[in-house]
């Protein structure tokens, strides 16, 4: 086993050849496959969801780790099948976007279509077990939400993408879907509006990743008639909604505070602001035509990497600061209600 590919896979998104493929284990190969560096936004939703249950004082092990599994699994297949999909469609050829910033199980022959799609149905398939266990557990509205993230598993790629749903797919999946259905689904509760508006700056980072991807792709994806929410508002009116999007996040925690749901611990997720700061020129200005020296070596990766570096700095904060309110909640309950 090669726990240094592994590591490795779960930080970047190797580029590897053909070659080295064939010489990896089988978990090498599916975290490269499923782009297990992007896959921790799916963790950090399970986290947050088994947070806010301990927060309450309804947090199940065991339906957390059914929670955990079944998303991270979920989000795999997802990826399998958005590479088959855009593969089979057309999409993913030559120098497209896609094909510049990680391998490519199919477009690079690191795998036949067959060999993906059974990758894909054992995911799947263990991640439709987690769901199935959860539902008998919990009930209605467990299936239902299984049903609603099932759907978006299977029709992200084509057609919500393609028609400028994408974006609201991702920031709904991985904030209030995930995590507040998570925390339902975990804590046997019933449903809780106001977790689903603390798991928004959450949604909100992974959103905002998609979303510089997106623009950094604008006109390859106009070229092939894939309209993304960058690609009908223009390249200039995304980069200002991207940046309206990431401010949302300051904003949500700081109502979540003046409504007494969280305490004034989480103002330290105020200091991701200098990185805000930090991006800011790029936010502003359109995406220059080469690397501009000194930029880190991800590119084509320009607005994306700009909200990557946002959001681990926000989401890391983020993390740390509900942790310590949960702490300060359960060690001080009178405090600031």
């Amino acid at each position: 086993m090669n726990f240094s590919m592994w590591r490795k896979a779960l930080n970047i998104i190797p580029k590897i050849t053909k070659e080295e493929w064939d010489e990896l284990d089988l978990i090498s190969r599916w975290l490269i496959a499923t782009r297990a560096a992007v896959l921790v936004t799916t963790f950090l939703s399970a986290t947050f969801a088994g947070i806010f249950a301990i927060r309450v004082g309804a947090f199940d092990f065991w339906r957390w780790i059914l929670v955990t599994v079944g998303l991270y699994l979920a989000h795999g297949t997802n990826n399998f099948l958005n590479d088959y999909t855009d593969f089979v469609r057309g999409v993913d050829a030559d120098n497209y976007y896609r094909a510049q910033y990680g391998p490519h199980p199919l477009l690079h022959g690191l795998m036949t279509k067959k060999e993906l799609l059974t990758y894909a149905g054992v995911t799947g398939a263990i991640a439709a077990a987690c769901g199935i266990a959860l539902g008998i557990m919990r009930g209605e509205g467990t299936w239902i939400l299984m049903g609603v993230g099932a759907l978006f598993v299977l029709f992200y790629t084509y057609p919500l993408k393609y028609i400028a749903l994408g974006e609201v797919t991702v920031f709904l999946v991985w904030g209030p879907l995930m995590i507040a259905g998570g925390y339902y689904a975990i804590t046997g509760l019933p449903w809780d509006w106001t977790i689903a508006l603390a798991s928004l700056p959450h949604g909100v980072g992974v959103t905002s990743m998609l979303f510089g991807k997106h623009i950094d792709k604008l006109n390859q994806d106009k070229d092939l008639k894939i309209y993304t929410l960058p690609v009908v508002l223009g390249e200039k009116l995304a980069r200002w909604f991207m940046t309206a999007l990431l401010i949302l996040a300051y904003v949500i925690v700081i109502y979540l505070i003046w409504t007494r749901f969280f305490t004034p611990v989480m103002l330290l997720t105020l200091l991701a602001i200098p990185t805000l700061v930090e991006i800011w020129p790029i936010l502003s200005n359109p995406k220059p035509d080469e690397k501009p020296e000194g930029f880190p070596d991800v590119w084509p990766n320009y607005y994306v990497a700009a909200a990557f570096h946002h959001t681990r700095r926000f989401g890391g904060l983020f993390l740390i600061a509900v942790i310590l309110d949960t702490i300060v909640k359960l060690i001080w309950p009178g405090f600031w209600i």
